[in-house]
């Protein structure tokens, strides 16, 4: 009988900046707007990771923000996740001391676009609006450990920053 090897896979997603970036007066938070933004995310959390299993370990977790525009606005923001402790958007990591775990975060349920800032083949997340005066938009992040990955049991884990800029 083979021995199932499990553990538990966390990815903490930080929120660690929030770029403003001078836009037409369309866009939000421009100087002339007074607006205020605020950006939270929650982690994609994997849960417990079986080596064995035949498919992927998918989980989810989001990226919101939240402007209030003195003047209500057309415009848009982009979100941009880091590379993590990989430094590569197609081959992002998991760590566990000197154990590493492959995986990936994505801008679609269906898993085929990595999400980073628009290089390296990522894409970034652009939401648009018009015409609010209050703007709240939460973002699903897809993630997934591609299955059958020979990795020993351990707590692995990797910090993403999230990048939203307006």
């Amino acid at each position: 009988m083979t021995e199932r090897t499990v553990f538990r896979a966390l990815l903490a997603i930080l929120l660690v900046a929030c770029l403003y970036r001078p836009a037409p007066a369309e866009a939000a938070c421009n100087p002339l707007s007074f607006c205020t933004c605020t950006v939270t995310a929650t982690g994609v959390s994997f849960g417990t990771y079986d080596t064995l299993a035949p498919t992927s370990d998918d989980a989810a977790g989001s990226v919101r923000v939240r402007c209030t525009l003195l003047v209500a606005l057309n415009g848009s923001f982009n979100i941009d996740l880091s590379t993590g402790s990989s430094g590569n958007y197609a081959a992002r990591t998991m760590r566990s001391g000197a154990q590493i775990l492959p995986y990936n975060l994505y801008t679609n349920a269906a898993r085929t676009q990595v999400w980073g800032n628009g290089t390296g083949g990522s894409a970034r997340v652009t939401q648009t609006f018009s015409g609010l005066l209050v703007v709240d938009r939460t973002v699903p992040v897809y993630g997934r450990i591609p299955s059958s990955q020979n990795v020993r049991a351990g707590a692995y884990s990797d910090t993403i920053v999230v990048t939203v800029t307006y």
